[in-house]
């Protein structure tokens, strides 16, 4: 059975190649939906016009069919609500050297 933590364990291994963090640091995962043997995510990037958006799905969706019991994994990227720096993990403000409490 395919759970949630596992998925997280991934994401916490895909990167935006423009920005030292993961994925789920970064706050862009929006949304995990696993239904049986089919994983789907709604994720957001920092940028609309990120020309890197492709490679990133795809690399997350890749990853995510190599877990066991994984027979299809979909990366769904949308828009709304739009991504802010707000949305990036405690965790991930400390990677990034960003200041606690600071208002972006």
């Amino acid at each position: 059975m395919i759970t949630v933590q596992q998925i997280k364990k991934i994401l916490r291994e895909c990167y935006d190649p423009e920005i030292p963090l993961n994925v789920l640091d970064l706050g862009l995962i929006y949304d995990i939906r696993i239904n049986d043997k089919r994983i789907e995510i709604d994720m957001t990037l920092t940028s609309p016009g990120c020309p890197m958006q492709a490679l990133i799905s795809r690399g997350i969706e890749e990853k995510l069919r190599k877990l066991e019991g994984v027979e299809e994994a979909k990366v769904k990227v949308v828009w709304d609500p739009p991504w802010t720096p707000e949305k990036i993990s405690e965790e991930g403000k400390k990677i990034l050297g960003l200041e606690k409490n600071k208002t972006y």
